[in-house]
């Protein structure tokens, strides 16, 4: 019997400041908290948990790897992020002009400074409102 990995169970991100980051997750992104023990946090993100934990290096770091959150309607996304105080790095644009549709993202940092996307798999030719 082979092993097949396809599936990923939980993804962790070292942050500074656990509170800032809990809150950031659960109010701005809207994630789902599953629980909290002392300074580990665990979000639900569509069956895979996000396991958020406080760094014990000094001085902190970020250096996760970017988690890109999928989005139907980007720019739905960035307008609604930005009202509760997300600031993104950039405005949407098209990553890769697929065979079959195209990919778009934008990008935006936790309280961490972390770097999280949002990415959009679109129609061709889709160009995003601004």
């Amino acid at each position: 019997m082979a092993v097949g990995l396809n599936q990923l169970g939980q993804v962790s991100l070292a942050v500074d400041d656990v509170d800032a980051a809990a809150e950031f997750y659960g109010q701005k992104l809207g994630l789902t908290k599953l629980y909290r023990f002392g300074d580990l946090v665990f979000f639900d993100c569509a069956g895979v948990r996000l396991f958020l934990e406080k760094s014990r290096s000094q001085p902190f770091v970020p250096n996760g790897s970017v988690l890109y959150f999928r989005t139907p309607d980007i720019t739905l996304a960035v307008r609604e992020l930005e009202a509760k105080g997300v600031s993104f790095i950039d405005k949407p644009h098209l990553i890769a002009p697929m065979e079959d549709h195209d990919l778009w993202m934008t990008f935006f940092k936790d309280p961490a400074g972390n770097t999280l996307a949002l990415m959009q798999e679109a129609p061709k030719g889709y160009k995003p409102l601004s």
